[in-house]
């Protein structure tokens, strides 16, 4: 019994080593294969990556080029909180962290212009002070060089399910909507008409 063993272990040994035997001679034999692939894998990976960084760098143009068009072109100012902030696409938390939110379903120019922004406990909390708002306060709203100038005609809380102050309007009108302090469920409606 002892005698097999000895022999089966031998013969397994022997399979091994001829294996590695024949794995290494393989390679060998086709190492000016695998490092041509190897060099030809690692210039195309590398070609891909500098690829990547340019549109990459693209990219980051676009969007700086597009953040300074929106920092000079597109901004509110209220005199009285001492406010003037540049204004971006969408409502995300996101975009509210730098800059107040546009409405994407409300006007840019004409009609009713809706806009967001936080009033505490995030980067940037540009309505913060929007509650010291009153009747004939001024507001002026710059899109593509050109200023509006509103004054407010109504302060209000509504409930955050209320979207009908963000409906069309036939008059241009500015309508600034921010959260509620410890409300949750409510917002701060700030709208304004315009005067010439």
């Amino acid at each position: 019994m002892f005698r097999y063993s000895t022999i089966y272990i031998n013969l397994v040994s022997f399979f091994i080593t001829l294996i590695i035997f024949l794995f290494g001679e393989y390679v060998i034999s086709n190492y000016d294969t695998f490092t041509k692939k190897s060099s030809l894998r690692a210039g195309f990976q590398v070609e891909n990556i500098s690829n990547e960084i340019a549109q990459e760098n693209v990219i980051q143009e676009d969007t700086n080029e597009e953040e300074k068009e929106t920092k000079e072109n597109w901004y509110l100012e209220i005199p009285k909180i001492n406010l003037k902030a540049p204004i971006s696409e969408g409502t995300t938390s996101e975009v509210m962290d730098d800059y107040i939110g546009h409405f994407e379903e409300t006007s840019k120019d004409l009609g009713n212009i809706g806009l967001a922004a936080h009033n505490r406990g995030y980067k940037n909390n540009y309505f913060r002070d929007l509650k010291q708002l009153q009747e004939n306060d001024e507001i002026y709203y710059t899109h593509n060089g050109k200023t509006r100038k509103y004054v407010v005609t109504k302060s209000t809380i509504i409930k955050d399910t209320d979207w009908t102050y963000l409906e069309e309007t036939q008059e241009n009108t500015i309508t600034l909507i921010t959260c509620v302090e410890n409300q949750p469920e409510y917002r701060r409606c700030i709208q304004g008409e315009e005067k010439n």
